[in-house]
């Protein structure tokens, strides 16, 4: 029988071996890593926190110590280090402290994952709704069953619907939250001006879009509309609320706060979203979705390609979470995501060079780490697998980019498509239940096996023992 885990032992360790509580500023973490602003990196020794039994590997980027623990280990050891506390400084302190850390665009990068890692599981939920609805409705499988999408009742379909298009219509209200949450808003502010920029009271963005009807004229010139499937303007307004809320705070005397600050926040935020900040970036965002669809609207393949073969790459960096705002808005404005197919193949290739590794070496060491890091690049999570054993070696990490970029291409050859978000490798064909499963699939298995054969024949020439 496995032994238990014992989380809040591991989270000691961690805060022992990273100077201690009065060299960490701030704790946060992704699906995967713990993620730490320190005052002092260099007296931390990354082998000693390698060396702790639960960790999968380390590295300091964008202004951050990471490190990588695993998909729901993550959240236990976490839990375990916000109770033990960190001394020395308030939680406000600590906050204004880590946002200092790092150039501009690293602290650019870390507001946005802080604020939209949050959201990440309700895409997915949706993702994974849409897909099983797509499913459950091809004529294929109702004909299997002697029936046709005539006889599906009109409830069950309405009830569906609920499932897969209440979080993209709602988007704003959950960025809203999160930005208010993150800033140091009240986060109830957020939820409800981020209802009133998708209010029923105005035009639908879509049904402007699609001419169903006009956008409202004020001042004889701003169109207003309601902003469904926007991230950027509920971003903004989120972060601008916030701050007018706590100058406000500051300013409006006690007895009077109560009633002043909210009044004033939600009405200077409304008119700010509706009149300045809604127009001048959802215009943006309309430009990064284009800018995206560009790439892969490349002749050949090629956006494929270099997507496939650098995704994982960026992973390296520890900025792909900020890439999910690009995701989120194609699937809220096309309700498809051409990303996520090409990324699972440059995902499935670390698996296979992981494999490959794992297979060929003689160094019972290296086989233990290469073949669980494989399983888990499979089910989505390539951290062991790239900073446990391909980074580690190098080569096998050229490997596994080159069959990712071969994966990605042919992904994008067959213009598939995903669902959703978030989840890929084997979980991800829960995204293409609706006639791509096959070519999923297929794309994936090319990936992992350019990358294994790669490995295999020609990765594998520097020794392993030197390595480690």
């Amino acid at each position: 029988m496995a032994k238990e885990t014992d989380y809040k032992a591991v989270a000691q360790q961690i805060i022992e071996v990273v100077g201690g509580p009065e060299n960490i500023i701030s704790v946060a973490h992704c699906a995967t890593r713990l993620r730490l602003i320190v005052k002092n990196r260099e007296i931390i020794d990354d082998k000693q926190v390698e060396a702790i039994d639960i960790v999968k590997g380390c590295f300091f980027t964008a202004g951050q110590y990471q490190i990588i623990l695993g998909t729901g280990i993550v959240n236990k050891v976490y839990d375990e280090v916000m109770k033990l506390g960190i001394e020395g400084s308030s939680k406000n302190e600590q906050a204004a402290a880590a946002a200092k850390r790092g150039n501009k665009l690293q602290q650019l990068i870390r507001v946005f994952a802080d604020v939209f890692v949050p959201i990440i599981p309700v895409m997915v939920a949706t993702g994974l709704f849409m897909g099983l609805r797509g499913f459950l409705t091809q004529d294929a499988l109702l004909a299997f069953f002697g029936t046709s999408a005539d006889a599906i009742p009109k409830q069950f379909l309405e009830f569906t619907q609920i499932l897969t298009d209440t979080a993209f219509s709602f988007l704003p209200v959950l960025v809203c939250w999160s930005a208010f949450k993150k800033f140091g808003g009240s986060p109830v502010l957020g939820i409800v001006i981020g209802l009133m920029l998708v209010s029923s009271i105005l035009p639908t963005s879509w049904d402007v879009a699609q001419g169903n009807a006009k956008p409202l004229i004020f001042f004889g010139f701003i169109k207003v509309n309601g902003y469904q499937s926007s991230v950027l303007p509920a971003f903004i307004v989120g972060f601008l609320g916030s701050k007018i809320e706590q100058w406000l705070h500051d300013h409006v005397i006690n007895a009077l706060d109560l009633i002043v600050t909210p009044f004033v926040t939600v009405l200077v935020s409304l008119c700010l979203g509706l009149f300045i900040v809604g127009p001048i970036f959802h215009s943006v965002e309309v430009g990064l979705v284009s800018i995206v669809s560009s790439l892969f609207s490349l002749p050949f393949g090629i956006g494929g390609f270099i997507w496939g073969a650098l995704c994982q790459v960026i992973v390296v960096t520890g900025v792909h979470h900020e890439l999910n705002l690009v995701e989120i808005e194609m699937l809220a404005k096309t309700k498809w995501n051409p990303v996520n197919p090409v990324g699972s193949c440059g995902i499935v290739a670390q698996a296979g060079a992981a494999m490959a590794v794992a297979v060929r070496t003689k160094s019972t060491k290296m086989k233990s780490l290469g073949y669980p890091s494989a399983i888990s690049a499979l089910l989505g999570i390539t951290e062991p697998a790239v900073f446990g054993v391909n980074l580690r070696l190098v080569q096998p990490f050229v490997c596994a980019c080159i069959g990712g970029g071969v994966g990605g291409w042919i992904a994008a050859l067959l213009g598939l498509k995903g669902t959703g978000m978030s989840i890929t490798g084997i979980p991800g064909m829960l995204l293409y239940l609706n006639k791509q499963m096959p070519l999923y699939i297929l794309v994936n298995v090319i990936a992992f096996a350019v990358a294994f054969v790669l490995t295999y024949f020609f990765g594998m020439k520097q020794d392993v023992a030197e390595a480690e």
